[in-house]
């Protein structure tokens, strides 16, 4: 059968090229693609700057200028307002205490009552002028009538029953000085005996304030005797 068999070989033929230019027609593409550069990697997109904010913790400027005149308004007030206030302190009773700020002046007026109290206010039956002269010396004003009051019974008792009596400071406070004038407040212990037959002797306390003046260069001078009796 010889047309079957070219009809075969015609068709193996066929098949043959087809399959060799398919092959040919990969290897062109697949040598393009070799050939072809390699796509590039799209660029990313550059981000996008934020719109310019004013920074942390400033304000806007019409803000800021009026923070600022405010600040300068207080700062006005506060100034005003410590000035008043020191001139309020220097008028204060308690600045013009010397007793509080002059403790030459202090340590001079409780020596000087002191000294007065033990003297006015001892006794001795054998010296009684000595009593005499230290009220002259200490007393003035209303002191004067107030020690001969409160002395009038040592006195006229003093010479029958031999009395001696002795006042001694132990202990004083300067509450207050202002200017020429001051207080004080005593703590004194007093012992009072007789020497006479049958006598006797006792010892208290006593507690008391006095208001002393100066005037001039004068010593200090006890113008006023408080014994918290009212």
């Amino acid at each position: 059968m010889p047309t079957t068999r070219h009809t075969t070989r015609q068709t193996t033929r066929q098949t043959t090229r087809h399959v060799v230019n398919r092959q040919r027609r990969l290897a062109t593409v697949e040598s393009r693609k070799a050939a072809a550069p390699a796509p590039r990697a799209p660029r990313p997109k550059p981000k996008e700057r934020p719109a310019r904010t004013a920074r942390r913790g400033s304000a806007p400027r019409p803000l800021l200028l009026a923070l600022l005149c405010l600040l300068a308004a207080l700062a006005g007030a506060f100034a005003v307002l410590a000035h008043t206030r020191a001139e309020d302190l220097r008028d204060a009773p308690a600045l013009r205490n010397a007793a509080l700020t002059d403790t030459a002046r202090t340590s001079e007026v409780k020596g000087t009552v002191g000294q007065a109290v033990d003297a006015v206010f001892s006794y001795d039956h054998t010296d009684p002028a000595r009593t005499e002269r230290a009220a002259a010396k200490y007393l003035t004003g209303k002191a004067v009538g107030q020690h001969r009051e409160m002395l009038a019974q040592v006195r006229a008792q003093g010479a029958r029953q031999k009395l001696v009596l002795t006042t001694t400071v132990t202990q004083s406070g300067v509450e207050a000085i202002d200017g020429g004038r001051a207080r004080v407040l005593v703590f004194a212990d007093q012992s009072n005996t007789s020497t006479a037959k049958g006598g006797s002797a006792s010892q208290a306390a006593a507690m008391f304030a006095v208001d002393v003046v100066r005037r001039g260069g004068a010593t200090w001078r006890i113008a006023n005797i408080d014994t918290f009796s009212r």
